[in-house]
């Protein structure tokens, strides 16, 4: 992908950098968007502290206590109100500031995945704390962007009296994709007029329409027989052999299924022991299609396959959906809007030890050769996309049916690493995440600008999602008023790891980086 070339490593914008046509949409004040780029600037250190430390917590979905607190508590000293606990969920919060004009609705996720711990700074996989969980996806620096964003946005809005209000919200157990869904369902998008979400990448775009992800239903289906003593085990009737003929059938009925179609699982309970029939086993699924019938047909096809597979062994079983993604549709003038503001912007200004840190990942660990990216990336669009299906999930995209939506992707990671794989938590702490959260922060305060100064804007957002977005699907879950939030998960795994993880907890008072406390050298010397 290609991006513009960027601005001085400072971004005092220039007037003449706001002069670009863009008929399409109105523009805040060029003085606005200069002064809020300085304020996203002035708060560089700061971005850089949240990253690392919400990178040494490296707190996994449902889990993320001492993330919550720490980024709530910087929210509550600039001003903002907090509500916790949100949907019933105990990480999940919304901090809000501002009276009258728009409410305008800021996320990002903020939730580790499981055995990814991996020192940061090195280009060899290195855990911090073995079997621990770790920013894998990178997760660490999307809400420090947002509230550097907010915090700077708020700032013009204050001293040039604009009305509006900022809702910052984090995407808790986004991995599992287990509760945006139960936000849109609990009300908390009510009287939202626009919403922007960012996310980590390699790049520096947004893009509109469907998305090409694949909206997700997660469920674990239980079942139960009888135990016996497994030298006679005809006086029992195994959980787990239902489990296998599940998933058995389920392997063979893929070949009969659309192309568009992502499934998997993890066997969560196969028994205790081998000389007990097992009594209780579970297997845990996401099933993945592109749209809203098609996600509940396939559902509903495992649903079968679980009652046969019951019925096969004389067993019982029973399901609990863990959680819900829709799938992605972004909206257009929101997508151009923050897509002019990303151009004025630009790319960061990488060193020489940035790109060199960026190379030895990728050769250490024979990734192909790509340098950090000097130039943003087009605007994303359905022409540009075709029929692509990526095969993943986002929960955003429930919120981006209650509310017009948009996701930024911001350039805090090295290019061609894996996705959930800990070589792309190798960068997450280092100063390539730092610039590619400030450079995000830039995009989203002129944004939100934007939209706090331009009602016709928010309007259009609005006419295109109910005119375009609805014209052909509307939002139609599959979660029931009996489903709840899994809360439960990942809590035994951080009762015992995370005194383990305590001491690598980064101390922003002591230490100037994350990497200064770790004692690592940036750019490490080549791996011998």
């Amino acid at each position: 992908m290609t991006r513009t070339v960027r601005l001085p490593a400072a971004l005092l914008l220039s007037a003449s950098a706001f002069a670009l046509p863009h008929a399409a949409f109105a523009e805040a004040k060029p003085s606005l968007k200069q002064a809020a780029a300085a304020g996203v600037d002035a708060r560089a250190k700061l971005v850089q502290e949240m990253v690392d430390s919400v990178f040494s917590f490296a707190e996994p979905g449902f889990q993320e206590v001492r993330t919550s607190a720490y980024l709530t508590g910087i929210l509550e000293k600039n001003g903002f109100t907090i509500t916790r606990g949100v949907a019933g969920i105990p990480t999940a919060w919304t901090a809000t500031w501002g009276e009258g004009g728009p409410l305008i609705a800021l996320g990002s996720d903020i939730d580790g995945l499981l055995g990814l711990s991996q020192a940061p700074g090195t280009a060899k996989i290195v855990p911090q704390v073995e079997g621990a969980p770790g920013h894998g996806e990178g997760h660490n620096s999307g809400m420090p962007l947002m509230i550097a964003a907010a915090l700077a946005a708020k700032d013009v809005m204050v001293k040039n009296k604009i009305k509006g209000r900022l809702m910052l919200w984090p995407g808790v157990a986004e991995e599992l994709l287990a509760t945006k869904a139960f936000y849109v369902r609990d009300g908390m998008f009510k009287g939202v007029d626009a919403s922007i979400f960012t996310h980590v990448a390699s790049s520096f775009t947004t893009g509109y329409g469907n998305l090409g992800l694949n909206g997700m239903v997660s469920v674990e289906y239980t079942f139960k027989g009888k135990t016996a003593h497994g030298a006679a085990p005809w006086n029992g009737r195994s959980a787990l052999d239902a489990v296998e003929w599940m998933d058995a059938a389920w392997n063979f009925r893929r070949e009969h299924l659309p192309l568009s179609q992502r499934s998997h699982y993890v066997i969560t309970n196969g028994g205790g022991q081998p000389n007990i029939v097992p009594g209780v086993a579970s297997v845990w699924y996401y099933f993945r299609e592109k749209d809203f019938k098609s996600i509940k047909d396939l559902y509903a096809t495992g649903n079968t396959v679980s009652e046969a597979a019951a019925q096969a062994t004389g067993t019982s079983v029973t399901r609990r959906v863990l959680g819900y993604a829709a799938p992605n549709f972004g909206n257009k003038p929101l997508a151009e809007a923050a897509y002019a503001n990303i151009k004025m912007v630009g790319m960061p200004q990488w060193s020489d030890a940035d790109q060199s840190f960026a190379k030895m990942v990728q050769t250490e660990n024979e990734f192909k050769l790509k340098p950090l990216e000097a130039q943003v990336a087009p605007l994303s669009t359905p022409e540009t996309r075709g029929n692509a299906n990526f095969g993943g999930s986002d929960d955003i995209g429930d919120v981006m049916w209650a509310v017009p939506t948009i996701t930024i992707g911001f350039p805090s990671n090295v290019p061609n690493t894996i996705g959930h794989h800990v070589t792309s938590a190798m960068a997450m702490a280092t100063p390539i995440a730092h610039k590619g959260a400030v450079a995000g922060a830039k995009a989203v305060a002129m944004t939100v600008l934007n939209l706090m100064t331009t009602p016709s804007l928010i309007a259009k957002a609005k006419s295109y999602q109910q005119t375009v977005q609805f014209k052909d699907e509307k939002y139609d879950p599959a979660l029931t008023p009996q489903d709840q939030p899994a809360v439960h998960l990942n809590a035994e795994l951080m009762e015992r790891m995370r005194p383990k993880m305590e001491r690598f907890y980064y101390d922003p008072a002591k230490y100037g980086t994350y990497l200064e406390q770790l004692g690592v050298t940036y750019p490490p010397a080549p791996p011998q």
